[in-house]
């Protein structure tokens, strides 16, 4: 049997199916979807819901563990409990197979974190080793005792156990230790099989794409070899904690067959680009030794860069951990100029979207992969250049205090800046540019039309999606277009009576204006005293005050019941706040109740999940009123009016003279 599963994978690995780690030549961007205690952003209805835009700037997005934990509280998922229940504090399994389901559909895969370092145990009774059965695919799984390390916790898990009569595994971690949960026995037989099973479950029935593995220091990188060769993952990325060249050997140490199984975060690359900005030295970016993945010919193909993630975010003034603390822009900005497979936290993205569109817009454009070859140009403590070769031109990156002091050479074009950070793009790319990416803006802008190509060329541009041609209107090489209203503008160069190297750029016009938001509230429960808790979508800050929050006395009657009810000013196009209802003293309380901008009613029902009380939102029963929808039947070319809706609250501003149907289903002129 053991040669015939040896032939097996030399057979697999000829014909190129064995694990590969990573793509080469990869020219894809990851995100990370989640932060620390992300419940409300990274919901997988949420995710789903963003699943257009996101997926046109990402090819990955590697999402928060999602079994179940079985806590009655959030948990980002980090002590996993059972592992083909797939209901957690991020949403239900049904949501994640659609959310899964949407990405794959518009060309994303979705990366499973995977923990199987530690597990967490259903406690029941004091215990530290009762892991549940489960049954999938008609076979049941389960650990027990002796598939924990013998050595787990120092020897605490072992003295405990002897005390209930149990017995360990009889052999030692093979990694690192963590207190957090029990370190589990990868040497274990039941524990291979089971995880193996896990991990063909993620892939062939969740709809998952590739694995993110935690921890892997915990065990030895032989297991992941052997995981990943049973599993077939497309992509996987393992967590190797360590800022020297270590890193590269756990690579190594993942081979199967010769070739390396998993990639890995390049956390030396992380804290290069960490001290650079922190201590305003950009000569800290010299990749001389600094970046053992990326610098290496062999290794940059299994280099997953980043330079922010949630476990070096600030968190609060009493847990700051690890943060880049400025020019976060800038260190986006080298990190994406450069190959590897770039990781963008979520935080950032939803900090600074429209800018880190534009950047990835570059990198696509210069053709940047996983293995292209880069070259440093200026080193100063006030800036750092670096050039990088794609397959479709050459980018220069300038980033640091002084971006303006370094400037390449009239083979170059500048088409993009901010602060602390320059891009260039070599005139062999011959392409058109234009230095706004697609989304939503709230007001009329221009933008800036850049001709990569020859001096001189000329740029021709439409706003309607049509294929410019040599009789479209004209821009100079490095002109500005108005963008007015929605559209979808076209840009290419011209040369010769021909067009080509075009671009395309999707913006939708949707002025802002204050306005509030009223939740109303009824419980159907006997409490005594009523407390909304608030926090919104910049960056968590409440708006009661501190936990339990405010007690809510004011009241209206409506609809035959009594509502508490609270106004909130929304005072941005992304605002929005959550809510947890409690009796004032903490418990009882609701579910969290998500993003909420516009107003809403809630009943407290009297059924509880994990100890907390279910809401349900009565909004669209209560009122009738549902978002407004356009009658394609009436057309029109008129934009001015805005719409306001029963609360007074101004929703966006429809075309004049178009037909809209509201929630009772009456028809709209305006």
């Amino acid at each position: 049997m053991k040669y015939l599963c040896s032939f097996l994978l030399a057979l697999l690995s000829t014909l190129g199916l064995s694990a590969q780690g990573w793509p080469s030549a990869y020219e894809g961007v990851m995100l990370q979807g989640f932060y620390w205690d992300s419940f409300v952003d990274s919901r997988w209805s949420r995710l789903e819901s963003q699943s257009s835009e996101l997926s046109r700037y990402f090819n990955l997005i590697w999402v928060p563990q999602s079994g179940n934990c079985n806590t009655g509280h959030n948990n980002m998922g980090y002590t996993p409990v059972y592992l083909f229940d797939h209901n957690s504090s991020f949403g239900t399994e049904a949501q994640l197979r659609s959310m899964i389901a949407a990405f794959k559909a518009k060309g994303t895969g979705v990366i499973a974190d995977v923990v199987i370092n530690h597990r967490n145990n259903l406690g029941v009774g004091g215990s530290w080793v009762d892991y549940p059965a489960e049954t999938y695919g008609g076979k049941t799984y389960q650990m027990t005792a002796t598939d924990i390390c013998a050595n787990d916790d120092g020897g605490q898990t072992a003295a405990w156990a002897t005390k209930q009569g149990l017995s360990l595994s009889p052999n030692a971690d093979t990694g690192d230790d963590w207190s957090g949960c029990r370190d589990i026995d990868h040497k274990s037989e039941n524990v291979r099989a089971t995880y193996k099973d896990y991990l063909r479950f993620l892939l062939s029935d969740l709809g998952y794409t590739g694995f993110r593995y935690d921890m892997v220091k915990g065990y030895a990188p032989a297991f992941i070899a052997e995981y990943n060769t049973a599993a077939q993952p497309t992509f996987s990325v393992g967590e190797y904690w360590d800022g020297s060249s270590a890193i590269r050997s756990w690579i190594d140490r993942t081979r199967q067959g010769g070739v390396p199984t998993s990639a890995a975060f390049d956390f030396p690359f992380r804290y290069s680009v960490r001290d650079a900005v922190n201590t305003g030295n950009w000569a800290a970016l010299n990749g001389a030794g600094q970046h053992p993945l990326i610098n290496n010919a062999d290794y940059r193909r299994y280099a997953v860069t980043f330079v922010e993630n949630h476990d070096t975010q600030y968190r609060s003034a009493t847990d700051q951990l690890d943060p880049i603390r400025r020019d976060t822009l800038a260190a986006n900005a080298f990190m994406l100029a450069l190959p590897g497979t770039p990781c963008v936290f979520y935080r950032h993205w939803l900090d600074h979207k429209q800018a880190l569109k534009a950047m990835i817009d570059v990198r696509r454009a210069a053709g940047i992969t996983n293995t292209s070859d880069f070259i440093n140009f200026a080193s100063a403590a006030d800036h750092y250049a670096v050039r990088t070769i794609g397959t479709r031109g050459q980018l220069v990156c300038v980033v640091g205090s002084r971006p303006d002091k370094y400037v390449p050479n009239a083979s170059f074009v500048r088409v993009l800046s901010g602060k602390g950070y320059a891009f260039y793009l070599s005139r062999s790319a011959a392409t058109a540019w234009v230095d706004a990416a697609s989304g939503e803006y709230d007001a009329a802008f221009s933008l800036r039309a850049t001709a990569v190509a020859p001096e001189g060329t000329q740029l021709v541009y439409t706003l309607d999606g049509s294929t410019p041609t040599a009789a479209s209107a004209k821009v100079g090489a490095d002109g500005r277009i108005a963008i007015n209203a929605s559209c979808t503008l076209r840009v290419g160069l011209l040369a010769g009576g021909a067009v080509s190297g075009i671009v395309e750029r999707d913006y939708v016009i949707r002025p802002f204006a204050p306005y509030k938001a009223t939740i109303y509230v009824r419980n159907e429960n006997a409490w005594s005293t009523t407390n909304f808790y608030l926090w919104d979508s910049k960056g968590g800050t409440q708006l009661n005050g501190n936990w339990p929050g405010r007690t809510i006395t004011a009241t209206r009657h409506i609809d035959g019941h009594d509502w508490h009810y609270q106004t909130v000013d929304i005072t941005a196009k992304d605002y929005y706040f959550n809510l947890v209802v409690n009796s004032g003293t903490g418990a009882p309380q609701t579910v969290d109740i998500p993003q909420i901008s516009s107003d809403r009613y809630f009943v407290i029902s009297t059924a509880q999940v994990g100890g907390k009380y279910t809401v349900t939102d009565v909004t669209s029963t209560l009122t009738g009123i549902a978002p407004l929808r356009p009658d394609a039947s009436v057309s029109t070319d008129a934009r001015a009016m805005h719409y306001y809706d029963l609360s007074g609250r101004r929703v966006f501003s429809p075309q004049r003279g178009r037909l809209y149907i509201n929630g009772l289903g009456h028809k709209v002129m305006f």
